[in-house]
């Protein structure tokens, strides 16, 4: 089976998984997802668990079909340019063209959203993040902000600090890589996670097989079919910050919280529109000790993740995340959903969902 590109044979695939189930039968535990994260929803939702142990974007839910990611509609069109190519030595190498001064990283939670431009100018193909907060934003995992590690559970302050790393490396790995960005696998992102979890294998392997509503790659990894889109420049802006905490049996529990923002063009075609697409993802991960949990070396276990996506589509479980330009913009009337401002980071998508209503696609009041 081929995705967008290379992929991993089925043969291959299936062994892996395999593999994987050789779970152990001593002391350490072998960890499921669901289990992890129920107690704790049940505690915080008066009317009980989602379905399912995994969780989508917050502002939505569809009546007895669970958690669904919000797609949104952009309200804002954006005109400009040209085509760069697939085969780039990186997506987050390199400056913007923009001598907006770069904001300091974000240590904490802001107060608010970010400040809108008098006049919001579209976007060149020098500066593909004009007239959006996002040119001010750090390129690639400098946008991350990663806090001073210490002792903690299980993990000297020497673990801490490399499970840290490793965390930046598995962000990087599925939202930043320029291989997935253009539709492969994301093999290095998947080999991080622990893979004697059961329920995340079978999520994983029905998303890349079959992508639907409760089984789509995209809640945890940004792919785009590059048939269809190129990236405008060679710069993916990011903004967020990485917390820690003990966890479960001494674990280190570390929770993301990053905004990624992709400025696309059409794959073909002569005309130079420029298309943004905006992710914010909170993934919550557990680097367990291997004396009490089954794990292998170097993985974590996935906790919960949620996400939400501006001009990615919405409703449409491709497993690949499809940017509207203008005229599909156009032709697209908002359904009521609530209005998002995708820059604002000052609440947590818990809070957004609370906030959103139970159906439909919300519209962003910028891209």
């Amino acid at each position: 089976m081929s995705e967008g590109g290379a992929s991993i044979p089925d043969e291959e695939w299936e062994r892996f998984l395999k593999e994987a189930e050789a779970g152990g039968a001593g002391a350490p535990e072998e960890l499921s997802a669901r289990a992890r994260m129920v107690a704790q929803r049940l505690r915080e939702e008066p009317g009980g668990p989602p379905e399912g142990w995994r969780t989508y974007t917050p502002a939505r839910r569809r009546k007895g079909k669970g958690w669904a990611a919000l797609g949104l509609a952009a309200a804002v069109a954006v005109v400009v340019v040209a085509v760069g190519p697939w085969g780039i030595a990186d997506w987050f190498d390199g400056g913007d063209g923009t001598s907006a001064t770069p904001l300091a990283a974000e240590s904490e939670r802001p107060t608010g959203p970010p400040a809108r431009e008098a006049t919001e100018r579209p976007p060149t193909l020098d500066e593909p993040f004009r007239g959006s907060p996002a040119a001010r934003w750090s390129d690639g995992t400098a946008g991350i902000h990663l806090p001073e590690a210490r002792a903690t559970g299980w993990m000297s302050r020497a673990e801490v600090a490399r499970a840290l790393e490793k965390t930046q490396d598995f962000l990087a790995a599925s939202a930043l890589d320029p291989a997935v960005l253009r539709g492969e696998r994301p093999d290095k992102a998947m080999a991080l996670i622990n893979p004697h979890q059961s329920d995340v294998r079978d999520f994983l392997k029905k998303a890349f097989r079959a992508p639907d509503r409760e089984n789509d790659p995209l809640l945890l990894f940004s792919r785009f079919r590059s048939s269809d889109v190129r990236p405008a420049g060679d710069v993916v802006k990011t903004r967020g910050r990485v917390t820690f905490q003990e966890g479960e049996r001494g674990a280190v529990e570390v929770s993301t919280d990053i905004t990624y923002v992709y400025p696309v063009v059409r794959a073909e075609g002569g005309d130079d529109e420029v298309a943004r697409t905006i992710v914010r993802r909170e993934v919550v991960m557990s680097w367990d000790d291997p004396a009490k949990i089954v794990i292998e070396p170097g993985t974590f276990s996935l906790v919960s993740y949620k996400v939400d996506t501006t001009n990615g589509g919405c409703d449409t479980y491709t497993g690949y995340l499809t940017p509207a330009f203008l005229a599909e913009r156009a032709a697209t009337r908002p359904d009521g959903g609530a209005e998002v401002d995708p820059y604002d980071r000052s609440t947590s998508m818990e809070e957004r969902m609370r906030e959103g209503d139970d159906e439909g696609c919300g519209t962003a009041t910028r891209s």
